[in-house]
Formats: structure tokens, sequence, C-alpha cells
């Protein structure tokens, strides 16, 4: 239960957090980061247990009918992922307070965030995939949340919007991805997908799964062309920024690529479509990140980056790539998250985020310098930090000489690069050269500010020199999960000249220092060739919008015009042709039945029912009309009781009874019982649509009476009617018990249609006695 109390207990510190605000003031951040402590000290107990490839597995049941349970599950990789969550997420909590101090809404800020905490918690660890999509689909929606919080500006409404429309779709199209996959599978749990891997790449229905899951990885982890939303996010306040770019949902569709390895992975079209995609977006993030001026923009792309980066290792798939990707995802969690805070105190301090408008901050700020420099070094890969770790072992996966490998290889060196330059100018540019007049005077962040940068940049050097600890914790059994076979992991800090991973480092240093020596004549470049382009997958998005907004608009003038006439045209030619179509397509026309041998009585009733018909069809005005369409009526109550069924008779009288008096009494009150004056045509249209709406439905009775008669509700009924529901007429018990909700639904329609007609025949009484008002009041203006 440990494991789902986990998933479970940010949610509950949610619920308290706004109280918390109130009792703690100040030190509310601190006081709720012990929640996110607690859990990844549970975490780290889970280590030695993980290590030894067990998996510890929990779960609840949800839906037992369909065999959906509300499981959660632990191994190498949710154990990373899990750790990174609430390991960042107690730094974050903290520096939410400071960064927020004095907010109005702090403390639902805090509930937030906490709520998207639990929700990626509640994603990496469940085990049923629909457990998965409802966590998956809440990271959606506490982001948009969080995105939007600042919600008097526009900037921000959009972002959240814009988020929320491309992560949600991306969803739909993974539950149907999970859907299929768990038909063909036979499982709707990961482990029981994880134990039968290697079936699904050889199911005809593999390629739609494939994409169905990718696109739902790429839509929440802003592959291109699904990445124009992650920039935007930036509008969100910057400890959301830090969290989401550092631990949390863009990481989703990472973590989701890496556990369908095995089940998906092994394939060209998986080679092919995570590589060249992971690739691009490799690439355009670190293009824009250099053209980019704001400290969060920046940091927004090379996110962007780094997320194509990771999606082309899985996609390459080999142990050194799988490794490799580990290796980055906990490097850019440290530093990423670290350099977020940094750009956070920046702001915080001098008022400004533009890095062309910041200098000389080394000597008000430099506990940030310090930090933002060991952020920056873990960054570049430098060693001996766990950046320079991941850089080779990404390197040695793609030095193996095949023609694919080189070309990805040096995709890697250029993205690499630019990310370094990044880093470098975040690390410098603000603090060193002349001194530049801020907005406000710039000062030092206070302790809650510093406190999570200085620890994550300081664990992003040092990790490199626990090589053994990582070896045996993280990398053997993380990669086994993702590789689906046991992985035993050499990884050590070297630099051996004979490796050519090594030389791969040395040309990333030096295009990487190259370009941050040329960095605003490369930024301007970056700018001109933009704004000759001019289109950007943003503009796209607006764009396709604007068309969705006017194509709905257009659709709802057609079809929601107004004219009730033409609604219930619509609707009867629809259900006729739902009737009609299905019974044509499979050839499934019921056959004539035998003329019935009928009593003189049982002709009497038919006999009475044809009159009616007659008098509707030749009635001169509505009231007549309506008179004799209660004659059908009672002949189907007459019928129902000569074939023994007195309560339906019975019933049968009263509702026509009723439903005569009501609208005789509704047609005179409100004057609407004139002759119904229609042309030829009109007559004939609507004769025809009836006629084909009626015989419809009887020949879809004919279909019903000529299967055959399953007798299972009945003996039900028969058998429980009286020892359960303590009821002797069956059709009374069906009514009040088994089917109470449907005959209370059938009363609510009746009710809201009585209140209805009282309200119209209020409105045309006040409307007459205003008319009535305005006479007199003319005719004694008259008079006078």
């Amino acid at each position: 239960m440990v494991v789902a109390l986990i998933a479970l207990a940010p949610f509950l510190a949610a619920l308290i957090a706004p109280s918390i605000k109130v009792f703690a003031g100040g030190f509310a951040g601190w006081v709720l980061a012990i929640v996110p402590a607690a859990i990844f000290a549970t975490f780290l107990g889970f280590i030695p247990a993980i290590s030894d490839f067990s998996v510890i597995r929990v779960g609840l049941n949800w839906i037992p009918a369909y065999g959906i349970s509300f499981s959660f599950f632990v191994d190498g990789l949710s154990l990373v992922f899990g750790a990174m969550i609430s390991g960042i997420g107690t730094f974050i909590v903290i520096y939410s307070g400071a960064y927020l101090a004095g907010h109005p809404h702090q403390g639902r800020f805090f509930s937030y965030i906490l709520m998207f905490m639990g929700s990626m918690l509640g994603l990496v660890l469940a085990d049923n995939v629909f457990t998965l999509f409802v966590f998956w689909e809440l990271t959606s929606i506490t982001s948009f949340l969080l995105i939007g919080f600042d919600h008097s500006r526009q900037a921000a409404r959009r972002a959240a919007i814009q988020a929320l429309i491309v992560t949600g779709g991306g969803g739909l199209a993974l539950l149907a991805g999970l859907i299929t996959l768990t038909l063909i599978t036979g499982h709707n749990s990961l482990t029981g997908m994880l134990a039968t891997a290697g079936g699904v790449q050889e199911n005809p229905l593999y390629l739609v799964v494939l994409l169905l899951v990718v696109v739902g990885a790429f839509a929440k982890s802003a592959q291109v062309p699904l990445h124009f939303w992650l920039p935007n996010a930036m509008e969100a306040p910057t400890p959301v920024s830090a969290y989401l770019h550092s631990a949390t949902m863009v990481k989703a569709g990472v973590y989701l690529l890496a556990r369908m390895n095995p089940v998906l992975g092994g394939t060209d079209a998986w080679f092919w479509i995570l590589t060249l995609f992971g690739g691009a977006t490799l690439l355009l993030g670190g293009l824009m990140a250099v053209r980019q001026t704001d400290l969060k923009q920046m940091l927004a792309y090379t996110t962007l980056g780094s997320l194509g980066l990771l999606v082309l290792l899985i996609g390459f798939g080999t142990k050194e790539a799988i490794l490799g990707a580990i290796l980055y995802l906990c490097a850019h969690s440290l530093f990423k998250g670290a350099l977020f805070m940094v750009a956070g105190t920046i702001d915080h301090g001098t008022g400004t985020r533009d890095i062309t408008a910041l200098g000389g901050l080394r000597e008000n700020l430099p506990v940030t310098f310090i930090t933002a420099i060991l952020a920056a070094i873990s960054m570049a890969g430098f060693p001996i930090a766990m950046g320079f770790l991941a850089k080779e072992e990404m390197y040695l996966a793609l030095t193996q000489g095949s023609w694919p490998d080189l070309a990805f290889l040096a995709v890697l060196i250029i993205g690499n690069a630019l990310m370094m330059v990044v880093g470098l100018l975040i690390a410098f540019k603000p603090f060193l050269g002349p001194t530049v007049p801020t907005p406000h005077s710039p000062h030092e962040g206070t302790p809650s500010l510093l406190v999570g940068s200085i620890v994550l940049a300081v664990l992003g050097v040092c990790a490199g020199l626990a090589t053994d600890w990582i070896n045996t914790a993280v990398l053997n059994p993380t990669g086994g999960s993702i590789y689906n076979r046991a992985v035993n992991a050499q990884i050590h800090l070297a630099f051996d000249l004979g490796n050519p991973a090594v030389w791969a480092s040395v040309a990333t240093w030096i295009l990487g220092g190259l370009l941050f020596w040329k960095a605003d004549a490369v930024r301007n470049r970056l700018r001109r060739a933009g704004e000759a382009i001019g289109w950007t997958f943003d503009a796209g998005f607006d764009a396709l919008m604007f068309g969705l907004i006017r194509f709905a608009d257009r659709i709802t003038r057609l079809l929601h015009h107004g004219r009730l006439e033409w609604y219930l045209l619509l609707m009867f030619v629809c259900l006729a042709g739902i009737i009609y179509v299905p019974l044509l397509v499979v050839d499934s026309l019921p056959a004539l039945p035998a003329w019935p041998e009928l009593t003189f009585y049982e002709w009497g009733a038919i006999l009475i029912a044809a009159l009616g018909l007659l008098a509707v069809l030749t009635a001169k005005t509505r009231l007549t009309a309506i008179v004799a369409l209660g004659i059908q009526g009672f002949s189907v109550a007459v019928i129902f009781m000569l074939f023994g069924a007195p309560d339906l008779s019975f019933t049968q009288f009263m509702v026509e009874t009723l439903t005569v008096i009501i609208l005789a009494l509704v047609m005179t009150r409100l004057h609407l019982d004139d002759v119904d004056h229609r042309d030829l045509e009109t007559a004939v249209r609507d004769g025809a649509v009836a006629l084909a709406f009626g015989s419809g439905i009887a020949v879809l009775l004919l279909v019903v009476l000529q299967t055959d008669l399953d007798l299972t509700l009945t003996e039900f009924f028969r058998q429980t009617s009286t020892p359960i529901a303590h009821g002797r007429n069956i059709v009374n018990v069906i009514l009040v018990d088994y089917r109470a909700i449907d005959t209370l639904g059938e009363i609510s329609v009746v009710m809201a249609a009585g209140l209805a007609i009282l309200a119209l025949i209020k409105l045309r009484a006040d409307a007459k006695g205003k008319r009535r008002g305005r006479r007199r009041g003319a005719i004694k203006g008259s008079l006078q």
C-alpha cells in the first residue's frame, strides 16, 4: 500500500495547502515540502530491492467486471522518474514559497503544484493502462491550471489553452492506442504486456498502435511538429517552468516511449520515426534557443532539444543508447532545474530576464553566479559532471560506423554544441562584463530561492564521481526495464583518447566554443532567417484553430438555425436511415409474416385504429388531429387488454387521456388550434418522411419478432420479483424497482414538459396583460 500512498499523498497535501499557507505564512513552502521529501526518502528505501531486479506491485479493484484495477508498480524506470519528481519537487515547493511570497493566491498555487506532482507520480507508477491514462490526463489538466495561473494576462490564458488542446488531443490518441494494445495482447497491465513482449510487432495492427502511442508521447514531450506549446508555457510562473521542464510533464512522453520500448520497439518503423523526429526536435530546439534573449525562453528551447535527444536515443534502442538516455535524463533534470531557478532568481533580483539587458551581476549575486557555472558545466558535458558521462555514452552508441549512426552522431554533436552555448551564455553573460542598469537594484536571493538550485547544481557535477553507485542503483535496474533484459553497466569516469566518443566530445566543445564566441552574430543571423521564413508552427496553430472555429460556426448556422420544423424533419430522416441502412447493408430485411386469424373484436380494435388514422389525416384543424390521434392510443390500449396485459393497457389509457387533455388545453390556451396550412410540396415531403420512419419502426419490430425469444430476463424477474422486491405484480416491480431510474427519468421528462408548458402559458398571459395595459393607457390619454 505504500506505493499507492505515494501517488495519492500529494493530492491529500493539496487539499490542506491553502490552510497551511494561512497558518505557516512564509514557512508554508518548507512545511509542504515535507510531503515530497518523505516520498523521495521512500523511493530511496526501494533501491536495494529494485537493484536486485525485484518489482514492487500493489493494486485495488476498480472495475472488476472488466478486469480493470487501480494498480501501481515500482521497477527501475519508475523508481528513477519517481525519485526525480519527488526530489526536485521538494525544492520546487520551497522555491515557490519564496518566489510567490505575498501573492494573494499562493495557497491555491501550492495546491496546483502538489496536484501536478501527484499526477506525474501516478503516471510513472501506474501499472494498469487505464490508470496510466487517468493520470496522463490529470497532468494536462493540472498543467493547464499552472500555466494559466496568472489568468489576468491574455498570453497566459492562451498558452494554457494551447497546452491543453495539444496534450489533451494527444491523450485521446494514446487512449485509442492503449485500448488497441490491450485487445492485441490480452493484458491491460504494463507488467502483463512486458511479460509477453515481442508478439505485438507481428500483429497487423502494430503500425496503427505505434502511431497512436507515438502521437500521444510526442504531444506530451513536445516533439516536432507538436512542440510549439512548450515555449509558450513559459507564461507560467518560474517555479512551474522549472518543475515542468526538469522532472514532470514534458518527460511523460519520454517515460512512455521508454516503457513501451520492449512492447513496440525493435522495428524499422520504431527506429525511423523516433530518430528522425527526435533529431529534428533536437536541432530545432538548439537553434531556437540560441536565437532567444529571454532566459526562460532560452532554457525552454534547450528542453525541447533535450527531449528530442532522448527520443532519438530511445529510437536507437541499443544498450549504449539506452544507458546514455538514462544518464542524460538524470543529468538534464539536475542542471535544467538549477538553471531555471537561477533564471527566476535573476528575474526576482533585477526585474528582467533579458540577457542583453543584464551584466556585471557577479558582485551582487555571487551565490547565483557560482550555481549557474556548476549547472552549465553539466549542461556542456564537461568532466567530471554527470552530463559528461551521458554524452560519452550516447556518443559511444553512435560510433559504430554505419551511415545512419554517423549521420545521427553529427546531429547529436551539433545539438549538444548549441545547448552548450546556451548554458555558457546563462552562466557568464548576466554576471560578467560591465554593470548594466536594471529595473531595480540587484540583490541576492533568499535561502529559499537558492537552496534548490545549489543542491541540484552540485549534484549534477559531483554525480560523476559516484559511477559505481550509479551503475548498480540506477543504470542496471532502469536499463533492464527499458531494454527488457539484464544490463550490466560499466560506466566509469575516464578520458581515453583511443575512444572515438572522446573525440566526438572534443568536437562538441570546439563547435560550442566557436558558437559561444560569435553568439551575438549567430543570434542575429538566426533571427533574420526566421523573419525571412515568416511562418511558425505557433502561427499555424492559430490558423488551424481559427479555421476550426469558422467551420464550427458554418455548421452551427447550417444545422442550428432555430427552425423546429427542420430539426424534426432531420431527426426523423436520420432515424429512418439508422434503421434501414444496416438492414440493407447486411441483407437482413425481415420476411413478411403470415396473416393472422383474428376474432371479430380484434378486427374491431384494428378498425378503430384505422378510423383514427383516417381522422388524423383528414382533420381540418390541429385540435381535431390531436383528439383523433388519441383514438390510436386507445386502440393500442384495447389490444394490450385483449392480449393479457391489463397493467400496460391501464397505463396506456392514462397516458393517452392525459396527453390529449394537456395538448388540447395548450392548443386552445395558446391559440394554436388553427388550420394547419401546408402547400402540396410540403405535405408530400412530410408525408414521405412520416411513411419512411413509420414503416422503418414496423420493419424493426418484425426483425425483433422473428428472432428467437430469450426468456432469461423473464425467468429472472419471475424468480426474484417476490423474494427480492417483495412484489407479486411483476410489471409493477420492473417499473419501480428494476428500472426505477428509467421510470424516474420518464417522470422527470414529463415534469419538465409540464413546466415548459406552464411557462409558455404564463408568458402569453403576461404579454396579453401588457398589451391591454398599453391600450387602456392610450385610451385614457386620448380622453384627457
